[in-house]
């Protein structure tokens, strides 16, 4: 069990948690992820631990082509997000069609 204070002004590491704007730079691609710490707590923010696995899975230290995934984070979704863009897609012979795979379906989130 974790203690999270839920008082912004309580903890002085936390204030970035209440930040409404959250940027990163994974895949070659900028993201930004809306926060809401006020209204849905602690699974409307981004932790420390994703942008971890994150920068983990950009250095390709864990190999995804080929296999599926599904992110089971209660959470904004970062992982799942940079997962799918690290994986160039390909067609039904296995080929790389040199398209990124989130193209059509992340900028609609």
């Amino acid at each position: 069990m974790a203690l999270v204070p839920y008082d912004e002004t309580a903890v002085v590491g936390l204030q970035r948690f209440h930040k409404p704007l959250a940027t990163f730079s994974f895949a070659n691609h900028t993201i930004q992820i809306q926060q809401d710490w006020k209204q849905l707590g602690v699974a409307a923010v981004v932790w420390d631990a994703a942008v971890v696995l994150c920068t983990y899975l950009e250095m390709g230290a864990v190999e995804l082509r080929g296999r599926s995934a599904v992110e089971l984070g209660a959470g904004t979704g970062l992982v799942g997000i940079v997962a799918a863009l690290l994986v160039p897609p390909t067609n039904a012979s296995g080929q790389n069609t040199g398209k990124t795979r989130g193209g059509g379906i992340l900028p609609q989130i």
